[in-house]
């Protein structure tokens, strides 16, 4: 499913990256542990964090994330709109918990990231 077509469908904000949302997402991914997301996410899996900082650019651009919601109202420091802006990575904001998205993202299709993905 076409990133544009997800942040419709769930009401998602858009913070940056509003010219790279023809992305494909299959796969969603959930941690706030950076190394844990470097160590298992995929190239396009929508990223699910309450994490603000400027290091979850580095870890999405790094792992090509298809993009990354903030959860829970969590707004994301201007340093990290900057940089993600710099790096073409979506960040999409959400008033629901992780596991409202989660769940709702299921409903769309949106599957688990695994090893075999």
């Amino acid at each position: 499913m076409k990133l544009s077509a997800i942040i419709r469908k769930m009401g998602f904000e858009v913070v940056t990256g509003k010219n790279y949302l023809d992305r494909t997402i299959t796969h969603g991914y959930v941690s706030d542990l950076l190394s844990d997301v470097i160590a298992n996410a995929h190239v396009n899996d929508l990223w699910i964090t309450l994490q603000g900082h400027p290091n979850i650019v580095a870890v999405a651009s790094m792992k090509e994330l298809g993009g990354i919601i903030l959860v829970n109202n969590r707004k994301p420091e201007v340093q990290t709109i900057q940089k993600a802006e710099e790096e073409g990575i979506p960040i999409l904001l959400s008033a629901l918990s992780a596991f409202e998205v989660i769940g709702r993202l299921w409903d769309l299709g949106i599957s688990g990231s695994t090893k075999n993905a």
